[in-house]
């Protein structure tokens, strides 16, 4: 019999990285009770994102850091051939990074459809799932958790 089971889940982070919600997403399934599904996650948020990625070399998320400030500057926009004048963001209400972390979201995700067996998520070995954070302060960020399953 289908089921459904929702939660919600609150995490700090101390600026712009990465924030590991692999354990916690897990510990959501287990306390669901649902043995095979789908969670569906949704981030409330418009400047920060979601990301699957390696979980055993953090060379990686460094490098994948420094790929997107360097894809979505924080001082401005050029045009996608690189030549011509540096446009800074129009919208900067609240500071310097407001705007670039919203690119940086849309250009991500804010949303994530994980399946799950015999009450275990279905990443793969080297896997993890991230909270990316794109402002320089921390924040108090939100997810909805809703689950799908049997």
């Amino acid at each position: 019999m289908l089921c459904q089971y929702l939660s919600q889940l609150r995490v700090s982070t101390e600026g712009e990285g990465f924030t590991d919600l692999t354990s916690q997403l897990a510990a959501c399934v287990t306390a669901s009770g649902l043995r095979q599904g789908v969670l569906n996650v949704l981030l409330r948020h418009t400047s920060c994102s979601l990301t699957i990625n390696e979980n055993a070399d953090p060379r990686v998320l460094l490098d994948l850091a420094a790929f997107l400030q360097a894809l979505v500057p924080q001082e401005g926009v050029r045009p996608l051939s690189g030549q011509g004048r540096l446009r800074p963001w129009v919208h900067d209400d609240e500071g310097p990074d407001d705007m670039p972390a919203h690119v940086r979201t849309a250009l991500t995700a804010s949303t994530l459809s994980l399946p799950f067996e015999r009450g275990r998520l279905m990443l793969g070995t080297w896997q993890a799932v991230y909270l990316w954070e794109h402002r320089a302060a921390g924040s108090c960020r939100e997810l909805s958790l809703h689950l799908l399953g049997e």
